[in-house]
């Protein structure tokens, strides 16, 4: 009986031996992290800039001339031609006036009739003649003035476009130069986006990279302009305050989906060189701040702060923080600890890369 029992002790004693160096192998394994380090090559990248979108035609339409606001022939978002007459400013003080001037120009008529017939025959000097020929062309001068003054009080469209709002009602007082409306052609429209001096210089800088000058606009409701945008120019300076220059892009806009004033989103497509990337599962975020636990010689592991330069899907493009070489943690971010020592494996980068949904190009 007592062999039995000394017999079950040791078995069991074997088995919690057994079960007790199991757990330990499966906890050191357990701590096994997988390490790699940054990827650095060239590629491209989508960034959206806010955009401005302008028509290439728009203006405001001001009164010429004083006086009461007699007709209004269009209504606010009506599409009008050009030529077309758009209001019309109470006309009969400028009637007058050029009837006024016509009667002097046909006055002065006379006079240069009857000198010219008397210094022909040496009755009065040529001088007075000279003066009846220089007070005609006065009132003709003054004639013709009174007939663009008569034509201002006809508010034409410029060109073809559609009326905005109008903020003055049949009978206004109108004085010169006050706002009647504004009027858009949007046929072709600009978007206007301003861009960082790096991005700027590898878009200038590597001409080959970029592709094209072509662009998307993302509408403000998260769709994509069905057509495709050329960018045009650069503005000649940057803005001082904030260190961007403004790009322009031209879209078509043949169903007139766009108008002036709309806000939006240019997709353009940047070229990087000597991009360093990284997963975004070997990152962890506190407060806002990115960080990364990088494996120091001696097996510890230390967080380090990292800055992104551009956020695409399953990867960070790194603008400083980590150099080429770093090795960090790409998995267990949330397990390990400052200057824990941890055991670890390495994987080849650029498999990593390939192993993620999106692969760098």
């Amino acid at each position: 009986m007592m062999k039995r029992v000394v017999a079950s002790i040791a078995l069991s004693s074997i088995l919690l031996l057994t079960n007790c160096n199991g757990k330990k192998e499966e906890k050191e394994e357990a701590t096994v992290y997988p390490v790699t380090t940054p990827v650095k090559m060239d590629t491209v990248i989508d960034k959206e800039y806010v955009a401005q979108i302008q028509s290439v035609k728009n203006i405001e339409v001001r009164a010429q001339e004083k006086g009461f606001l007699e007709k209004i022939y269009v209504d606010e978002g009506q599409f009008v031609h050009q030529g077309q007459t758009l209001f019309r400013i109470m006309p009969q003080l400028y009637q007058a006036e050029l009837l006024k001037a016509k009667a002097e120009v046909e006055q002065a008529t006379i006079e240069l009739r009857n000198a010219s017939t008397l210094a022909s025959n040496n009755i009065v000097s040529k001088n007075e003649r000279l003066m009846a020929k220089a007070k005609l062309d006065a009132a003709n001068a003054e004639a013709k003035l009174a007939q663009i003054h008569l034509s201002f009080t006809d508010i034409k469209a410029p060109f073809s476009g559609i009326i905005n709002r109008i903020p003055l009602k049949l009978g206004s007082l109108i004085d010169e130069g006050d706002l009647l409306t504004s009027l858009s052609d949007n046929g072709d429209m600009y978007s206007y986006f301003n861009v960082s001096e790096p991005e700027y210089l590898n878009y200038q800088t590597h001409v080959n990279d970029r592709g094209s000058n072509e662009v998307t606009l993302i509408m403000a409701n998260g769709d994509a302009f069905p057509q495709k945008g050329m960018i045009q120019t650069i503005e000649g300076e940057f803005d001082n305050e904030t260190g961007n220059i403004a790009f322009r892009a031209k879209f078509p806009n043949p169903n007139k989906l766009l108008r002036n004033g709309e806000t939006g989103k240019v997709r353009m497509t940047l070229p990087l060189k000597n991009a360093l990337i990284i997963p975004q599962k070997a990152t962890y975020e506190i407060q806002d701040q990115k960080y990364v636990f990088v494996v120091g010689n001696d097996g510890k592991v230390r967080s380090k702060n990292i800055k992104v330069a551009y956020e695409l899907p399953d990867l960070y493009v790194v603008a400083s923080g980590l150099s080429q070489g770093d090795k960090f943690l790409l998995e267990g971010v949330q397990k390990v600890k400052d200057d824990q020592k941890v055991q670890t494996k390495y994987q080849d980068p650029k498999k990593v890369l390939e192993s993620l949904k999106l692969k760098a190009e």
